[in-house]
């Protein structure tokens, strides 16, 4: 079979996802001790044992649902099934550039773990009496409407974030920026406005002193040209070069990730299946929405996050 692997970013992380793999998997533990290492904490106990509470902070999330990303890449590996071509969802991103063979393990968990405590300051450098930054997600609408929404209504504190698919937008602001876009959106006619368990308004203008910081981090690690089709959140296409793609890590912290474009250049380039590797089914959702819209023929994407499901992925 012909898989792109397609990793998840932050919302798809919960209390003892991927244990399953760590006791059936010895590369899997051999990952986790290593991320450990790196990461300065036991990344099992906080993964395997910490609560919800203790997964939200965005320190320590991205560690983790980075780390579980790829002890399924690894199980997947380790029974012959290898990607084709990759993708991630936001912070996902950063598994497959390990997948495309852009930046090391080791070096991908350094950045995510520079990244994470970076975002985390800027976010909370942005809370107010009116409460934290954050995200809101806008169901029934586009990207094009909720920003010539927005813009009608003079909001500057608030900015589209994230393109999930045809119907449904994320929005990221200051707490008073998401409380306008709100009270906007609704009145416009959106089905649902959300505010989510992020902790931090991240993919916007927002984000830009995160942006200067983590870019002294990237300066020092090196990014190889991809060995496989590896696509960008940023453009929604394929990355050409690891100058390209270093350059579209930092973008991406204050561009709205275009995971829409991204779905229709998978579609595109003719793949027999996505495969979600990682926690969750929230880019399988995303996939739902397109295909009402989209014809996508028999391309589905698939879930690849648990051992039963990934021991019944056919090679």
């Amino acid at each position: 079979m012909n898989y792109a692997f397609v990793f998840p970013g932050q919302g798809a992380q919960y209390p003892g996802m991927g244990k399953d793999l760590f006791d059936a998997n010895e590369g899997v533990r051999e990952l986790f001790s290593t991320a450990s290492r790196i990461v300065g904490f036991d990344a099992a106990q906080l993964i395997f044992n910490g609560t919800e509470e203790d997964l939200k902070a965005t320190d320590r999330q991205q560690i983790a649902i980075t780390l579980v990303n790829l002890a399924a890449r690894r199980y997947l590996n380790d029974r012959g099934i290898e990607s084709v071509a990759t993708a991630g969802f936001s912070l996902g991103e950063y598994s497959a550039l390990v997948d495309a063979g852009i930046v090391t393990l080791d070096n991908v968990l350094v950045a995510v773990r520079e990244r994470g405590n970076i975002m985390e300051r800027v976010s909370r450098s942005l809370d107010s009496d009116a409460g934290p930054a954050g995200m809101s997600a806008v169901v029934g609408m586009g990207m094009d409407a909720v920003s010539e929404i927005l813009t009608a209504a003079g909001i500057d504190a608030a900015f589209p974030a994230l393109y999930n698919n045809p119907s449904q937008t994320v929005v990221s602001g200051t707490a008073e920026g998401l409380d306008a876009a709100e009270a906007a959106l609704k009145t416009a006619g959106a089905r649902r406005v959300i505010r989510l368990k992020t902790s931090g308004p991240f993919h916007s203008p927002l984000m830009a002193d995160a942006r200067s910081a983590f870019a002294e981090v990237l300066c020092d690690i090196p990014f190889l040209d991809p060995v496989k089709p590896f696509y960008s959140n940023v453009s929604g296409d394929r990355v050409r070069s690891g100058e390209e793609a270093r350059a579209l890590c930092l973008d991406q912290l204050i561009t709205t990730v275009n995971w829409n474009g991204e779905m229709l250049s998978l579609l595109r380039d003719s793949y027999d299946a996505l495969l979600e590797v990682g926690p969750g089914t929230v880019l399988a959702g995303h996939w739902k929405a397109l295909a009402k819209v989209e014809d996508v023929g028999t391309v589905d994407v698939l879930p690849a996050g648990t051992r039963d499901v990934l021991d019944s992925i056919e090679l």
